[in-house]
């Protein structure tokens, strides 16, 4: 019998782009592997897509999420799924959420949480009343040097931090591909599903939690200008935002989705007293360093000098393209062991993941740069 974590999957079958990816990255290490799904609302569809995109068993594709919760409760305890990762559109995650906490098993979301700041509050408290772990899958903060850029600043080698400046431009949604049958556009510029924000609930959540997860502060209030660009779009499609810290600092984000021409072009920028550093997104295993007294210098994934968190993430030797899956699978293989923690009953040890704090946060962010807006550009406190 594996002694792996053994993962199942909610949403995620034929058509859809980020499903493949979270059980590519889960089983990246050889610690999880996927044993049971529900792949779409559909049945029919949900069997073929586990049988045949995932290999799995047909028993254990099942028609819908109460009944896999039900017979998985009913097998083994060493056979049953030990965590759900839920990779629906945005209008299920909480809902799909709540019910694999109330059944016994640990939660995998993407994100954002929920679509609104108070059910994600509701399933907060829900699990505190539980033992179920919980990660919130940002997966930005599994790059190696995001985890470096986050060390330098604990550790005061910028000094006080001043300014943050986080840009996520894409171009694909420049026009109504709403309107072209174009199954991820659907959905993310459907309010029903997407949630209040668009471009902001999609990309403009990263840029939030980059920042806070980078620089260890927290955003205090917001001025927002977003805008609808692509005639008949229901949700916003690009904005600036203006940011206060609660320490002090001053920053902004920029996200777009018809910046025409780009793709995903996420950068950070963070500068303190005494030094100001640079990532890009599109060159990951790159972070420049400025210091007052020094030239630039270039740290890179698992070269000499980097910080012992930004090593425990570079899986390759200096020189070796990591990237996007990699960064992805640091947090599930973080994941895997916060929940064999919890198989052994053990200190769960530290841990950076994205937990239901990050999730309430992006959820603060994402409403208050809507209320905001809509206020014409008046200040919110998150």
């Amino acid at each position: 019998m594996s002694n792996k974590i053994r993962m199942a999957m909610i949403g995620g079958g034929e058509g859809a782009f980020i499903g493949p990816v979270h059980r590519a990255a889960a089983e990246l290490d050889g610690v999880i592997e996927l044993v049971c799904g529900v792949f779409s609302s559909d049945p029919e569809r949900s069997r073929r897509s586990g049988v045949d995109l995932y290999g799995l068993p047909e028993q254990r594709c099942y028609a819908d999420v109460a009944t896999m919760l039900a017979a998985e409760q009913r097998r083994p305890e060493n056979e049953q799924m030990e965590f759900a990762s839920i990779v629906t559109p945005n209008h299920l995650h909480v809902e799909m959420a709540q019910a694999v906490v109330a059944a016994g098993f640990s939660v995998v979301c993407d994100k954002p949480l929920s679509h609104s700041l108070e059910q994600a509050l509701v399933f907060e408290e829900q699990l505190r009343d539980s033992t179920a772990v919980f990660m919130l899958t940002h997966n930005y903060t599994g790059y190696p040097m995001v985890r470096e850029a986050r060390a330098l600043i604990a550790d005061g080698v910028l000094g006080k931090v001043r300014r943050v400046d986080c840009e996520y431009l894409q171009g694909w949604l420049s026009s109504a591909e709403e309107l072209e049958d174009n199954k991820q556009a659907n959905w993310r510029t459907d309010p029903a599903r997407s949630g209040v924000a668009g471009c902001f609930g999609d990309i403009g959540s990263h840029c939030q939690n980059l920042i806070e997860f980078v620089t260890g502060m927290e955003i205090a209030s917001v001025c927002a200008d977003v805008s609808t660009f692509v005639p008949g779009r229901r949700v916003d499609d690009d904005g600036n935002v203006l940011l206060r810290f609660k320490e002090g600092a001053r920053g902004t984000v920029c996200a777009s989705q018809i910046a025409v021409g780009e793709e995903n072009a996420l950068s950070l920028r963070v500068y303190g007293e005494k030094g100001g550093i640079r990532w890009q997104q599109q060159s990951p295993n790159s972070l420049e360093f400025r210091l007052v007294d020094r030239p630039l210098e270039i740290r890179r994934s698992a070269g000499a000098g980097i910080s012992n968190p930004a090593l425990a993430a570079s899986r390759l030797p200096a020189g070796h393209v990591e990237g996007y899956l990699e960064a992805f699978a640091n947090l599930y293989r973080e994941f895997a062991q916060q929940m064999r923690s919890r198989r052994d009953d053990s200190p769960p040890g530290h841990t950076v993941l994205p937990d239901i704090h990050a999730a309430v946060r992006s959820m603060r962010f994402i409403e208050a740069v809507i209320a905001s807006s809509k206020a014409d550009g008046q200040w919110r406190s998150l």
